[in-house]
């Protein structure tokens, strides 16, 4: 349990760069930051794909079509949502509400996972998620006030900004399940090798959407230097840089997180993306976060690691007390 509870803090590290990216190209359009980003993971994963070509050649056409499936929702579709919620509200708006992945993943889990990792009692399980939902609330309620002191807030683009980041938890909350899913019925494969395979799976989406991108905005007449924008150094290295550290090593921690710990209590170690999210951004402001939001992310990590002590138990004893 420790280990994976120590895999998925490593995930989360890497996972909160993600939301650094887009305030450090704010003119680059989100659907070109995110095919590039996961250009730049398929690229990478094709030498360390030549290197695990042998454990890669055992995976089935069906195991090829789910890595396909999760890579399409789990990498381009959230992260394009993710990416144009920054853009339309800040980094903190969209941070807080991917913040509630923690809670939205454990209930679904408990109710959809019960009969494979057992049940987490709901009653052991409660203090723990009021923790978290009181950590996030705290968190929220600081930035809310942030946003709305300021004199010219846009709350209309605000309201785009969190419906799109509402997507973005549908998404993950959707990824962790399926992919727990496939970890859990192949124990013999190497979660490396899978994440690897999620990678090679996402190139040839990310390499068609490149392409449609630039066809669009040179249709459109949009004045945007492709195929690197007006940055192109820059561009390129940030993308490497997410692409290296936020998904392929990301992936293969949390994969390693995913064979270790249930999924309900799995859900809730992602909350470890959202301090570093928030981490990340208070140093890129330059600023302390303020005593409300400390608060909060006390009481982000109390509620983790209640939850790290909760034992699932067999559904068969759930069913029989019941009787």
């Amino acid at each position: 349990m420790w280990i994976g509870t120590l895999y998925a803090l490593v995930a989360g590290l890497m996972w909160g760069l993600v939301f650094v990216g887009p305030l450090l190209v704010p003119e680059y359009p989100a659907a070109l930051q995110s095919v590039g980003r996961y250009l730049a993971f398929g690229l990478i994963a094709l030498p360390l794909a030549w290197l695990d070509r042998k454990a890669l050649r055992q995976l089935s056409r069906a195991d090829w079509l789910e890595a396909l499936k999760l890579a399409a929702v789990g990498n381009l579709l959230y992260y394009l949502c993710l990416v144009s919620a920054i853009q339309h509200a800040g980094a903190p708006l969209p941070t807080m509400i991917i913040g509630t992945l923690p809670v939205v993943i454990a209930i679904a889990a408990n109710l959809r996972n019960a009969r494979r990792d057992g049940r987490l009692p709901w009653a052991h399980l409660a203090p723990s998620l009021l923790l978290i939902v009181a950590g996030i609330a705290c968190v929220n309620e600081a930035e809310w006030i942030a946003l709305r002191a300021q004199a010219h807030a846009d709350l209309a683009r605000y309201a785009i900004g969190a419906l799109l980041a509402c997507c973005a938890v549908v998404c993950w909350t959707w990824y962790p399940l399926r992919n727990a899913d496939w970890l859990r019925h192949h124990p013999g494969r190497n979660p490396r090798t899978w994440a690897t395979a999620q990678g090679v799976a996402t190139l040839p989406l990310a390499l068609i959407g490149y392409a449609l991108l630039w066809l669009f905005m040179g249709m459109s007449n949009r004045h945007f230097a492709m195929p690197f924008g007006p940055r192109p150094w820059v561009f390129i290295a940030l993308m490497a840089a997410i692409g290296l550290f936020a998904s392929w090593l990301g992936t293969t921690c949390w994969n390693e997180a995913s064979q270790r710990v249930p999924t309900a209590i799995a859900g809730q170690l992602i909350v470890f993306e959202t301090l570093a999210a928030l981490s990340y951004a208070f140093a890129l402001r330059g600023a302390w976060p303020n005593a409300r939001t400390l608060l909060g992310i006390v009481l982000l990590i109390v509620g983790v690691a209640w939850a790290a002590k909760i034992k699932p138990v067999p559904l068969e004893y759930v069913e029989a007390e019941h009787l």
